[in-house]
């Protein structure tokens, strides 16, 4: 882990300050500054490096891209986490009730985060539509998961796997001459977990959409073809089918 270092938050995420009048944008560009603190690719422990009370509004990745395995038993599901997202470690990680769910970080590229902490809280406050656009950043977060649990209920995994990717290409993808890349390394484990399946279902799943060319592992990440708003109706049909 490196040493920390300053960001204007604006600066770095510009989103977060587009419904400000120009003049008030550029006085919330000087105020709004934050600590950042970087993490190298590898497993990360997120809820043990940063101390909550100093971070009371939490923490908001400038770039990189993460993983959160959260485990119950032998079983576990994966989040994708990336730019813009909105995370407070100490919070999701802490137990549950009775159920003994355990968080895993695993950190894919490296990482910036910026620490909203007490003094960038205190400043923040001044500015209702950068509070706002933070609070839908942890919406946008929500109806991600939702999705994923739509997504989740389809029973064929070939349907599963291409669905989920295309959900993490509408944020991350990359329009190719090829078709869409999500540049990301995901391996067949973390696709298994992406989904609620196991690793080889998804390896022999993943050979039969690259057979169909709709799939394809490349040295960047996961290229997909053909158009998502065609997979609708062939998964709609076999969820109305009768058995």
């Amino acid at each position: 882990m490196a040493a920390r270092d300053l960001v204007r938050l604006l600066d770095a995420d510009p989103d977060l300050g587009e419904r400000l009048a120009p003049e008030v944008r550029e006085r919330a560009r000087h105020e709004l500054v934050a600590e950042v603190q970087r993490i190298v690719p590898g497993r990360w422990d997120a809820a043990g490096v940063i101390d909550a009370a100093a971070s009371p509004f939490g923490l908001l990745i400038l770039d990189g891209l993460l993983l959160r395995d959260l485990d119950l038993g032998r079983r576990a599901s994966t989040e994708v986490l990336g730019t813009g997202d909105l995370l407070r470690p100490w919070d999701t990680d802490a137990a549950t009730g009775e159920l003994p769910f355990a968080a895993r970080w695993m950190v894919l590229e490296p990482m910036r985060l910026a620490i909203l902490d007490q003094r960038f809280l205190l400043s923040v406050m001044r500015y209702p539509a950068v509070v706002d656009a933070l609070f839908a950043r942890a919406t946008r977060r929500h109806r991600g998961l939702a999705a994923r649990l739509v997504v989740n209920q389809l029973v064929r995994l070939e349907d599963r796997l291409l669905l989920a990717l295309w959900t993490l290409a509408d944020r991350w993808g990359r329009v190719t001459p090829d078709g869409v890349l999500i540049p990301m390394g995901l391996t067949h484990s973390a696709l298994a977990r992406l989904v609620g399946a196991r690793r080889p279902s998804v390896t022999s799943a993943l050979g039969d959409l690259g057979r169909d060319r709709l799939l394809e592992r490349t040295e960047d990440g996961w290229l997909l073809r053909g158009d998502p708003a065609h997979l609708v109706d062939p998964v709609t049909e076999r969820l109305l089918s009768p058995a």
